[in-house]
């Protein structure tokens, strides 16, 4: 097979650096690239660079945004004492799809994970705990994944929130809508179980 020119090459090798892209896929976009307009491609190379440069956390939630504190948090219509607890932006992003959560929220920006030598000091919750002190919030739901790391998040942050009184809640995990249980794993079928509610 023939060397490849350079600059696909390192088109290449900048597409594999991204998550869920491999190597064929970044070189099938390092083609794409350069059988685009010189136009597009420079429209797309400003994007993200204005993109990058203009993005910040917000200093008080810890989301992405433009401008400082974010939307969110300068909605006064959103502080009703509910704060939702997540890992990263992508969540916040999630809940908002749903456009039914009308609270505020905190990214954490990781999770504990102590295999990758992540403790609590390395993560936003700090922050947290000062922020439940000044913003009197009453409620802090806990939206972590329910992976291994994501529950020992939830599990942690619940042990340092039990002397404030807050009230701490968890997301509910289990079964999706339309799941079947035949099909569903034992780890699933548990969540679900712990999870049911009243009718």
């Amino acid at each position: 097979m023939s060397e490849l020119i350079e600059p696909i090459a390192r088109l290449q090798q900048q597409f594999a650096r991204l998550p869920g892209i491999g190597s064929k896929s970044a070189l099938r976009l390092a083609y794409y690239i350069a059988s685009i307009p010189v136009e597009q491609a420079e429209e797309l190379a400003a994007a993200i660079d204005q993109g990058r440069k203009s993005i910040r956390y917000c200093s008080i939630c810890g989301n992405y945004t433009v401008q400082d504190p974010c939307p969110i948090c300068r909605d006064d219509s959103r502080k009703n004492g509910i704060l939702c607890v997540v890992k990263d932006p992508r969540d916040v992003a999630a809940i908002e799809r749903m456009r039914d959560f009308r609270g505020l929220y905190h990214v954490l920006h990781g999770t504990i994970s102590p295999m990758n030598g992540i403790g609590p000091d390395d993560i936003r919750i700090k922050e947290l705990l000062s922020r439940i002190e000044s913003e009197h919030i009453s409620e802090v739901i806990l939206a972590t994944n329910p992976d291994i790391e994501g529950e020992a998040t939830a599990n942690y942050i619940a042990r340092m929130l039990k002397p404030t009184g807050v009230l701490v809640t968890r997301i509910a995990h289990g079964l999706p809508v339309g799941g079947n249980l035949e099909y569903t794993d034992e780890v699933t079928l548990a969540k679900a179980l712990e999870g049911r509610r009243i009718m």
